[in-house]
C-alpha cells in the first residue's frame, strides 16, 4: 500500500514538474540534412587529393547528418571467377577502397546495380563483408529475395534512417528468388521488373503480324489489335510509342517494405538503379515515374535514382523530393586492374591485350563511348534538409568528373565552377520544368521552389 501511494505520488508530481524542469521540456525540431550522390564506380584512391574544389565537395558530404551513394563496385581479391553475364564491364576494386568511400562521409551505400552479380555469389558476399567491416550500412542485396528487398537502418544522432535499393536494370541472373522450403534461395539483389507496349498503327501491326508469320512457319502469337513478336508487345493505337509498367508484384512487395521502413525510421530513402529512359535518356522512363510516386505513397521521404549515367530531372511530389537521376559521382571504370575473357573477346583481341587496350578498342582511342561524352561527366550533389517531417530545403551544387582528362584522372568528383557550373544547373532547370519543378540559382547552387510546385496530388 505504502509502494502504490509513493507511485501515485510520484505520478502527479510528475505532471506537474515536467513542463518547468529543463531536461523534461519538449525540445524544438532539430534540422536533418543528408547528401544523396548517384553512382560511385571507385578504383583508386580518393584521400590523397586536396584540390579546394574537391575538398568543398568532400566535406559538404561529410557534414551532412547522413551520406548516400549508389556502390556500382565489387570488392574482393579475384577469389571468386567472372561470372557469364556481367553488366557490362566487369566491376572490381581492391578491397581497402571502401575505407576511401568512408573518409569522404559516406555511411550509406546501395548495392542493387547491374554489376552486383559481376563476380557471382561470392564476389557479392565478400564486398558485403567488406562494407559491412568498414560500418557502412548497405541494401539492395542479400541471401534471398526477401533480404534482399529488406530495408537497413542507419542510427544516427538525430534521427533513423531506413535505406531501401532497387534495380531495374540487371542480367536476369543477378536477380535474388525465393524459396519454397523444398529448395535453397537464389542469392542476389533486389529486382523492378517492368513490361514494355509499343503501339503502332493498325497497318503497321498488320505488316507486323504478315512478317512473324513468316518468320516462324506459323500464326503469329496474339490476336486482334495486339501481338508479341521477337519478345516486345505491339497493340494497335493511333499515336505511335512505347509504355513501360512496373510488374505489380515488384511494386506491391517493395512498396510493404518502404511502409514498414517508414514506421520503423525517422526519414527514409528510396533508391533505384535505372539505366531505362523515355523518348531521350535525360528523361525517366513511364515505370520509373509510376514506381517513384508509389513509393513515395508508400511513406517513402526521399527518392533518389541513378544509373543511365546523365542527370534527369527533379519533382516534388506530395512534398516529398524525387531525385531521377543524379548522375556519377566517382566513375573510374577505365582504371580496373584485370578484366576476365569475355570483355576482351568482344572485341577480338588475343592474350597480349590488357586494360588499357580495351579501353582503346571500347571507346576508339576516346572519340567515342564514355570518353567522349560530356554529359556522362556532369552531375550533381542533392541536399535536402529537413525539420522534422517537413522538407525545408533542397540544395543542388554541380560537380564535374572531369570530362577530356586523362584516364589516370578523370572520374573523380570536383565543385563545377563558372560557366560549366551554369550549365549543369541549367539543364536541372530545364529537364525539371516539366515535372513542375521550379530551380532557383544562387552562388553557384540551385535551389528548389518547394512552395511553387504542381504535383502535389
Amino acid at each position: 500500500m505504502i509502494r502504490l501511494r509513493a507511485i501515485i505520488l510520484a505520478s502527479a508530481l510528475g505532471c506537474v514538474l515536467a513542463p518547468v524542469l529543463p531536461g523534461l521540456a519538449q525540445q524544438p525540431a532539430q534540422d536533418f540534412v543528408l547528401a544523396l550522390t548517384g553512382d560511385s564506380i571507385i578504383t583508386r584512391r580518393l584521400s590523397v587529393y586536396s584540390e579546394p574544389a574537391f575538398t568543398r565537395i568532400i566535406e559538404l558530404i561529410r557534414g551532412a547528418d547522413a551520406a548516400f551513394t549508389n556502390l556500382e563496385m565489387l570488392f574482393h581479391d579475384y577469389e571468386p571467377y567472372a561470372s557469364a553475364a556481367s553488366g557490362g564491364t566487369y566491376m572490381r576494386a581492391e578491397p581497402a577502397l571502401i575505407k576511401d568511400i568512408v573518409w569522404a562521409g559516406f555511411d550509406m551505400v546501395g548495392r542493387a546495380n547491374n554489376h552486383s552479380g559481376d563476380y557471382g555469389v561470392l564476389g557479392m558476399n565478400l564486398t558485403t563483408k567488406y562494407v559491412a567491416d568498414a560500418g557502412v550500412v548497405q541494401a539492395g542485396v542479400g541471401q534471398s529475395l526477401s533480404a534482399a528487398r529488406e530495408a537497413a537502418f542507419l542510427e544516427t544522432p538525430k534521427g533513423r534512417v531506413a535505406l531501401i535499393s532497387v534495380a531495374s536494370t540487371f542480367p536476369d541472373s543477378s536477380r535474388a528468388g525465393r524459396t519454397r522450403g523444398d529448395m535453397p534461395a537464389r542469392p542476389g539483389l533486389n529486382p523492378l521488373r517492368f513490361t514494355t507496349t509499343t503501339t503502332v498503327t493498325p497497318a503497321r501491326l498488320a505488316t507486323l503480324r504478315e512478317i512473324a508469320s513468316e518468320v516462324s512457319g506459323r500464326p503469329a502469337q496474339g490476336a486482334g489489335d495486339s501481338l508479341t513478336f521477337m519478345g516486345t508487345r505491339f497493340v494497335a493505337g493511333p499515336t505511335p510509342g512505347v509504355r513501360t509498367e512496373p510488374l505489380k508484384v515488384d511494386l506491391d512487395e517493395i512498396a510493404a517494405v518502404v511502409k514498414n521502413a517508414s514506421g520503423l525510421a525517422d526519414y527514409t530513402v528510396v533508391s533505384i538503379h535505372a539505366h531505362e529512359g523515355g523518348r531521350e535518356r535525360t528523361l525517366p522512363a513511364d515505370f520509373l515515374v509510376t514506381f517513384a510516386r508509389a513509393m513515395v505513397d508508400a511513406g517513402a521521404d526521399m527518392f533518389v535514382g541513378h544509373g543511365p549515367h546523365v542527370l534527369r530531372g527533379v519533382e516534388i511530389y506530395k512534398g516529398k523530393p524525387i531525385l531521377y537521376s543524379l548522375g556519377d559521382f566517382i566513375f573510374q571504370n577505365e582504371t580496373l586492374l584485370r578484366l576476365p575473357s569475355e570483355n576482351y573477346e568482344s572485341f577480338d583481341l588475343g592474350a597480349t591485350a590488357h586494360v588499357n587496350d580495351f579501353n582503346d578498342a571500347r571507346y576508339n582511342f576516346d572519340k567515342s563511348g564514355f570518353p567522349a561524352d560530356r554529359l556522362i561527366w556532369e552531375a550533381a550533389v542533392a541536399v535536402p534538409r529537413f525539420r522534422g517531417e517537413q522538407l525545408t530545403e533542397l540544395a543542388l551544387h554541380p560537380i564535374t568528373l572531369g570530362f577530356g582528362r586523362s584516364r589516370s584522372v578523370r572520374g573523380r568528383p570536383m565543385f563545377a565552377e563558372g560557366e560549366l557550373g551554369q550549365k549543369i544547373l541549367d539543364d536541372l532547370v530545364r529537364l525539371s520544368a516539366p515535372m513542375g519543378t521550379k530551380i532557383t540559382i544562387r552562388n553557384g547552387v540551385g535551389y528548389v521552389s518547394l512552395g511553387a510546385t504542381s504535383n502535389q496530388q
